[in-house]
């Protein structure tokens, strides 16, 4: 249970972006929605918003616009071994205990009622056999001079290196082959991996001399590689539900999709606006902005590969432009601003490892 109460209830009056801020605080992607006597109204999720935001829904929007009215509940006095099955029953990790006034009184979580914590549930329940390729032969230059001794996908996160917690990531949700895309000291990374005993093994993707850019390697994949994959740069770490990430890829019938992070800026200034002559028309104080930046994974089918050209540099960006050219479908999955951590400038590295608690 939480300790903070509080924290995981909104009011129906709340935005929808002042909802997803308090997920990310709280670390949970769950709210209540309450009254002003905690009387429970309802729910949002993480996976609420998440449609809202596809649908093109402003997020300047209250919550009654898109939370769940009809929640499950319990009342008080269940033993532990009843809410663990009225959570596996309905799908729900966690559950509001309410009185005869429907006032929630606590929050149970399944941690608090399961031996078994909810990534191994995950994990047992809906593992996906679909290989992961991590993209780890650029070299960094970012992160100078780190990367002058290290290659970027070595740098250090506690006391494993980043694509290590990359791969760890990967495996609570997927049971597939990992590659590794490499050029930049190739050595070192294979050194690392081949001298170091873990519960997977890892496969080699060599450019060669010459860098082929963020996905020209993948025309090196074996001919019977499987349709789908995954596909994440060696400095972008992302919390999510990764079996989540595939059904929303294959339920659209995308042939790449970008998993994207919710992000805002704010310009530290005033920013004027004026007419063709030369008349402040507005003036708008530190005005904020909301965008979906690309976190740097994906998920693709096979057969954009075709699109590659054969031993040239090839980026991302690149790819997706010649997908929609050609009639085929991108799309986006948004995840939340804390749910990715990109380590591949000094900032947000150092960010990064904060977060880590280290």
């Amino acid at each position: 249970m939480i300790d903070d109460l509080n924290s995981l209830f909104v009011g129906e009056d709340s935005t929808i972006k002042g909802a997803m801020k308090q997920m990310d605080k709280t670390a949970k992607k769950i709210l209540f929605v309450a009254d002003e006597d905690c009387r429970l109204l309802g729910t949002i999720t993480d996976g609420d918003i998440r449609r809202w935001i596809l649908m093109d829904g402003d997020l300047r929007e209250r919550v009654d616009k898109i939370y769940n009215k009809e929640p499950v509940y319990i009342e008080d006095g269940i033993s532990k071994k009843d809410v663990r099955k009225r959570m596996l029953e309905t799908g729900v990790h966690s559950l509001p205990v309410v009185d005869g006034d429907k006032r929630i009184m606590k929050v149970i979580f399944w941690e608090d009622v399961a031996e078994e914590n909810i990534e191994e549930i995950n994990k047992k329940y809906s593992a996906l056999n679909v290989p992961v390729i991590i993209m780890a032969g650029g070299k960094g230059s970012r992160l100078d001079p780190f990367t002058k001794i290290l290659p970027k996908a070595l740098i250090p996160i506690g006391d494993k290196p980043a694509v290590e917690v990359i791969i760890d990531n990967f495996l609570q949700y997927i049971a597939g082959d990992i590659y590794l895309i490499l050029n930049h000291k190739r050595e070192m990374i294979k050194s690392y991996f081949d001298n170091n005993s873990f519960n997977y093994r890892i496969k080699y993707i060599d450019e060669g001399e010459d860098p082929l850019g963020t996905v020209g390697g993948l025309q090196f994949l074996p001919k019977d590689f499987p349709d789908t994959f995954f596909l994440s740069n060696c400095d972008t770490i992302i919390k999510a539900r990764y079996d989540e990430i595939y059904t929303f890829h294959k339920e659209n019938m995308n042939d790449l999709t970008i998993v994207g992070s919710m992000q805002q800026t704010v310009i530290p200034y005033g920013v004027v606006k004026i007419n063709s002559g030369g008349e402040l028309s507005a003036l708008e104080e530190k005005p904020a902005y909301d965008f979906i930046a690309n976190t740097g994974m994906y998920v693709l089918e096979k057969i954009v590969l075709q699109y590659l050209p054969i031993k040239e540099l090839c980026d991302i960006p690149h790819l997706i432009k010649m997908i929609r050219e050609r009639g085929g479908k991108v799309g986006v999955y948004p995840v939340s601003e804390k749910s990715w951590s990109d380590i591949g400038q000094w900032e947000s590295y150092g960010e990064t490892v904060k977060g880590f608690n280290l």
